[in-house]
């Protein structure tokens, strides 16, 4: 069931609506009752969040979004539907004459998911026609983003029905966890709910609040779970002997009074079990291998916070701020002749930083340029308290120009000409080179030309820098005028022999494309 005309969906609440929003951002068109009156706004709501989330998720062009009905009556929504999703309220004497009545009156090969978070399937299909098509699929909040959904069918279902449900959730960007046999609650409500009845015994005893116990999943744990699941972490703990020394280390801790959960007893049996099942997820890699995965997952997970300034993401932002803070200052402490290129940053080509030649992508060159001209305006005293007061300086234009490649690892310093400042505007030129800071320069790599305007930030308009960092700008500029204008500063772009608003190009460069850089 990888690809489906139409579904019905039963219940418009968060779960509902959330996959209302899915199924339509992946074109597919929804038919959905819901005797809520609220029902439409709250569809629409969330379908612009979708429709936002994924336009951040994926650079992928989205397709053309499918049709949401809201129809009167749960007949009109399944009639036709090869696939059906029930998202009542979670209560089975709602849920089960709901899924009956959708039974008789959907095609007989239509397959009827509930989004039940805990009720057994065998209950909820014991009163449908053709049970063997009825099962659960379990989504997490917001069901449109988060691809996990737990299929679990029930005394009746048949794996063909399990098979086509997985298909369906698989096609819209799901994980589909195909559980071997239903429990109440399944798997991850059951871990879930284990961790808040131990959250709920921490704040009645009064041992942490609320804000210190999602601190410390939302720091920790919660991090690297978004990377691998418990057990492989765990076999990582163990060292280079994995899981089975793990348990032999921590299993006697089972019987400490750590939790309020109890767990089981850790026989010979189930620590071999366990040794097994960890070995085969493995999947014959080492533990150093698995060591570096889960590095390079939680680096990208903690840069991606980071962008947003959250949780541990708003951590590494502010550490990340000390150290070019320190690394400028050092730099700027040195004693400097300013008739000569300022030498403030150098940086190392970071693995996540090359693309498929192993050589430094694009978006690297600048923020290597961003980060030299943060280090100049550091250096004019534009610093953290500064911007935070209310002043800074933006770029509102960039010209780079790439003469190297530069391969991953390899050392790169950056050298800096401010071409001119009159206490509004910042003219620098940069040129990386090769090499370490303080060594004789390799390679020129590349130059950026940016432009840069001092605002004030809250009146969002352009204003005079402080006087003193002006008046530090300027005479950087008049100590290296002598120097005249660098090469490859003042160029643009054009075709050798086309004509151009500004006139034909007028001489031929050595890219492989034959542009021109004037």
């Amino acid at each position: 069931m990888s690809e489906v005309g139409r579904v019905a969906l039963l219940g418009a609440g968060v779960a509902g609506a959330g996959w209302a929003a899915r199924f339509a951002v992946n074109g597919i068109d929804v038919r959905v009752h819901d005797p809520d009156p609220r029902a439409s706004a709250r569809i629409d709501e969330t379908l612009e969040d979708a429709t936002r989330a994924y336009a951040r998720l994926t650079l992928a062009p989205p397709v053309p979004p499918g049709r949401i009905d809201v129809v009167a009556s749960v007949e009109e929504a399944v009639t036709g539907a090869a696939f059906i999703q029930e998202s009542a309220p979670e209560r089975e004497e709602v849920k089960r004459p709901l899924l009956a009545r959708a039974s008789r009156a959907a095609p007989p090969d239509a397959v009827i998911a509930s989004s039940t978070s805990g009720l057994l399937p065998s209950r909820l299909q014991a009163d449908c026609a053709a049970p063997e098509r009825v099962l659960v699929g379990h989504p997490f909040i917001p069901v449109y983003l988060l691809p996990l959904v737990e299929v679990v069918g029930g005394e009746a279902t048949s794996e063909e029905a399990k098979g086509r449900a997985a298909g369906l959730y698989r096609s819209v960007g799901m994980h589909p966890l195909v559980l071997d046999a239903e429990v109440d609650a399944f798997i991850a409500d059951r871990l879930l709910e284990a961790v808040w009845r131990e959250a709920l015994h921490l704040v009645n005893d009064g041992v942490a609040t609320a804000r210190q116990i999602d601190e410390a999943i939302a720091y920790g744990p919660g991090l690297r779970w978004s990377v691998m699941g418990t057990f492989l972490l765990y076999r990582l703990a163990g060292g280079e002997a994995g899981m089975q020394h793990f348990l032999e280390q921590f299993g006697p801790t089972l019987g400490l009074p750590w939790s309020r959960v109890e767990g089981p007893a850790l026989t010979e049996e189930l620590a071999a079990r366990i040794a097994a099942q960890s070995d085969a997820q493995a999947a014959g890699r080492s533990i150093r291998e698995l060591v570096r995965l889960r590095d390079d997952c939680l680096v990208s997970v903690m840069q991606g916070l980071r962008t947003h300034d959250h949780g541990a993401g708003a951590v590494l932002r502010a550490y990340e701020a000390k150290l070019y803070s320190r690394a400028h200052r050092a730099a700027g402490a040195t004693t400097h002749d300013f008739s000569r290129p300022l030498a403030l940053h150098a940086d190392r080509v970071a693995p996540d930083w090359v693309d498929y030649n192993n050589h430094m992508t694009e978006s690297r060159y600048l923020q290597v340029f961003g980060d030299a001209t943060d280090a100049v305006l550091r250096f004019a005293g534009a610093d953290d308290e500064y911007m935070a007061s209310g002043r800074s300086f933006y770029t509102v234009e960039t010209h780079i120009r790439h003469l190297r490649e530069v391969a991953g690892g390899e050392p790169v310093t950056v050298e800096t000409r401010v071409l001119g400042s009159d206490g509004k505007r910042v003219h620098l030129f940069h040129r990386m080179f090769h090499g370490e800071r303080g060594e004789e320069r390799g390679a020129e790599l590349a130059t950026g030309e940016h432009m840069l305007l001092h605002v004030d930030t809250a009146a969002g308009r352009a204003a005079p820098a402080a006087p003193e960092i002006a008046g530090r700008l300027a005479e950087i500029a008049a100590a290296q005028a002598p120097l005249g204008t660098p090469e490859g500063a003042g160029r643009r772009i054009a075709m050798p022999g086309a004509r151009s608003g500004t006139g034909a190009a007028r001489r031929e460069g050595t890219a492989s494309a034959q542009a021109v850089v004037e």
